[in-house]
């Protein structure tokens, strides 16, 4: 391997931006069915980038390359800019000289992740938008205009009802206690830090995740599909099942579906098809382990797969479209209603005085 010099200008910080690997890859691909060698393309690639993590991994692969090693040894030395799935699809094309072929697909598989992920942050901008916006408003409400009612209302000396103390005991926490909620929330984020350091913490914390109202339903199909859609590229990239399982395991990103992985290595190792530790899970349902099961009779594994996480990719974008038709209603009756609360309890004491009078 070539001595690589150092350069002020080349220290980066952070991985690689999947949007930019995305288009790497698919570009890649482009030249590599256009019959262009693997110098050449990286060389047009390499030119192509912003300085950054991925052009400067391209720049020490080609260097790589150009002295006799393989592409996907030489992309292994870069972590930061090829994980475990990428450099060992373009290992099996090598080994089955379908290069051109397996880049191919690694440009789609990557597309539709990266579509399907940028679905979910996009649904998810207006309503957090939304909510910060709301409760800035609603601070300063009752941090600003509530207290020149209560000490009115001290000055009045009536009897208060309910809602009005519920919220001069809001204003009082946010006017002199405000640290408190900062510390609960402070104390949450830390929890569920220390917790998911545990193997056992983050089953819990993964699992508990698919189960959450409305987005639960978006993070468990979304694990599936991506489940499905990785072993099914692998598996018609020639990448051996068990290979292909260790791989995905570690890339799975859901500790809950890493250990139904687990489960699946063990069964295939003792001989065992590979949908019985699914229909054990309770995250695979029993329509997608049924479309499973044929597919693993018919020895059409791999195209059943790419098939469910075709499914899932449907579903998921009917959830999001749905969830955004939902908050929207969801957010107004929810602002609505805590400013509503505020209106009511602020003027029920001065209609109780007109009455009075």
């Amino acid at each position: 391997m070539a001595k690589k010099g150092f350069k002020l200008n080349e220290i980066t910080l952070g991985g690689v931006n999947q949007k930019e690997l995305t288009s790497f890859t698919r570009q890649f691909s482009t030249l590599a069915n256009a019959g262009l060698g693997h110098l050449r393309s990286l060389d047009i690639l390499m030119n192509m980038l912003k300085p950054g993590v991925l052009k400067f991994a391209i720049r020490d692969i080609r260097e790589e390359v150009e002295q006799g090693t393989t592409l996907s040894e030489a992309m292994g030395h870069h972590p930061k800019a090829f994980d475990k799935l990428f450099v060992n699809m373009v290992r099996a094309g090598e080994a089955g000289g379908i290069l051109d072929i397996i880049l191919t697909r690694l440009a789609d598989f990557r597309e539709k992740s990266q579509k399907i992920a940028s679905e979910i942050k996009a649904a998810m901008i207006y309503p957090i938008a939304v909510v910060i916006i709301a409760t800035a408003i609603v601070t300063a409400i009752i941090y600003f205009i509530v207290p020149s009612f209560e000490k009115m209302f001290e000055d009045m000396n009536i009897d208060l009802p309910e809602a009005t103390l519920i919220l001069l005991s809001i204003s009082d926490l946010i006017q002199n206690e405000w640290y408190k909620p900062l510390i609960t929330i402070a104390s949450i984020f830390i929890t569920i830090n220390i917790v998911t350091r545990f193997e056992k913490g983050r089953y819990y914390f993964d699992f508990s995740k698919m189960y959450i109202p409305i987005f639960g339903q978006i993070v468990r199909k979304s694990a599936i599909s991506r489940f499905c859609r990785t072993l099914g590229t692998l598996q018609d990239s020639g990448v051996a099942l068990i290979e292909a399982l260790t791989i995905l395991r570690g890339a799975s990103g859901n500790e809950a579906l890493g250990k139904v992985i687990d489960d699946i290595v063990t069964s295939v190792k003792q001989g065992d098809p590979l949908t019985g530790p699914l229909k054990k899970s309770a995250i695979f349902d029993e329509m997608t382990v049924s479309m499973l099961e044929v597919g693993d009779e018919a020895g059409e594994i791999s195209a059943m797969l790419t098939k469910v996480a075709d499914n899932f990719d449907n579903e998921i974008d009917s959830l999001v479209a749905g969830m955004k038709s939902l908050i929207e209603p969801l957010l107004i009756v929810g602002l609505g209603g805590t400013v509503g609360f505020i209106v009511v309890a602020l003027f029920m004491p001065l209609i109780e005085i007109m009455n009075q009078m």
